[in-house]
């Protein structure tokens, strides 16, 4: 399944089947080497939350568990990506996504790798978009360790299932950041988004579907 250029998808992050995160975002391009989006400032997104409006780290680990499964104590909140717009790259086949930041006046900033299950893609004609379980985040030096320890205690409520295999997706693409090979060449360093292209102001219906897992 490959996205036409331009097209809007939505990158929805799951748990447990659960949509947790959903955000539209522009495909800027989508070949052998990867699906790589735009996510632009003010875009609508939604987010899962506790109940009193808390996220998911303004609160210990153990505290967002212990709300409930099934999303009891939690609800979906739409907001807008109020900084500057993320290019996601997600290679094939990999177990992890690369975000290109960049700064107010558009100039790149960093790369962010996200440790994650690989993306599973949907078409519903109408609507398509990939939904991702999301591994603890990662940039070289590691970033978020002790946050990563203190869900693992919680193996019930976390998505992590093999520890292991996470170090080594995570110790993988530092090899490939130290030796600056693709993507981190700085291609897309230079990127500019489509002026034409509207920024999402609202979810589209069947933003909600259910989530689909890999198999």
């Amino acid at each position: 399944m490959r996205f036409a250029p331009g097209r809007t998808v939505l990158y929805r992050n799951t748990h447990h089947g659960r949509v947790v995160n959903v955000r539209p975002c522009r495909v800027v391009s989508d070949d052998d080497r990867g699906l790589l989006l735009w996510l632009p400032r003010g875009s609508v997104m939604a987010i899962e939350v506790a109940d009193d409006g808390r996220g998911i780290r303004q609160m210990p680990f153990r505290e967002w568990a212990g709300l409930g499964r099934g999303g009891s104590g939690r609800r979906l909140v739409a907001g807008a990506w109020q900084g500057p717009g993320i290019l996601k790259f997600l290679p094939p086949d990999v177990e992890h996504s690369v975000w290109f930041f960049f700064d107010d006046e558009g100039r790149f900033a960093n790369w962010y790798v996200n440790l994650e299950e690989h993306a599973v893609r949907w078409d519903d004609g109408h609507l398509a978009g990939l939904d991702v379980v999301a591994y603890p985040d990662h940039t070289w030096a590691w970033k978020d360790e002790e946050e990563f320890a203190e869900r693992l205690a919680l193996p019930d409520h976390y998505w992590v299932p093999d520890e292991a295999a996470v170090w080594a997706e995570g110790r993988r693409v530092t090899k490939l950041i130290e030796a600056a090979e693709f993507p981190f060449d700085g291609t897309w360093t230079d990127f500019t988004p489509d002026p034409s292209w509207p920024i999402p102001r609202e979810l589209p219906p069947g933003w909600n579907r259910p989530a689909v897992r890999r198999v």
